[in-house]
């Protein structure tokens, strides 16, 4: 479920972030690029966390109807430290390919969807392999 979230969220950030590259095209191209993933931030995070919240809403619910804020908290530690790495290595990776690729004259909207193809796909892989390692979803749920 967590990879059904990463991809619907990362839909919806490729396409408002290459809209964006291309409204901003006159920009330099480090603002190009910058601007660009500031929004990509913005439209992933928001879809992904609606996404994971919709999906896992149940999870930490006691009996008597009560948040399991232990559980919560734990669960959180995990998201975040997984998600926390792969973010880290995402940004470096989508901020220097898609300069690089408006260095060598792509246009604007193709330079932000090319990057964020190929730091998605090494995202998806960190994030794999953090959350092994996190062992987010060894629990019993």
């Amino acid at each position: 479920m967590l990879n059904k979230n990463i991809l619907i969220a990362f839909a919806a950030s490729i396409t408002i972030s290459a809209i964006v590259a291309h409204v901003l095209s006159d920009q330099a191209d480090y603002l190009n690029t910058t601007y660009t993933l500031f929004v990509d931030y913005v439209i992933y995070f928001s879809t992904f966390s609606g996404l994971y919240y919709l999906d896992n809403r149940k999870k930490y619910l006691l009996k008597s109807g009560q948040t399991d804020k232990s559980k919560l908290k734990h669960d959180l530690i995990k998201i975040i430290t997984s998600l926390g790495i792969a973010e880290i290595v995402y940004t470096i990776i989508r901020w220097f390919f898609q300069y690089y690729f408006l260095t060598v004259n792509y246009d604007a909207y193709l330079a932000s969807i090319t990057s964020q193809v190929i730091s998605t796909i090494i995202y998806l892989v960190v994030i794999n392999l953090s959350v092994k390692m996190t062992r987010l979803y060894k629990d019993e749920n």
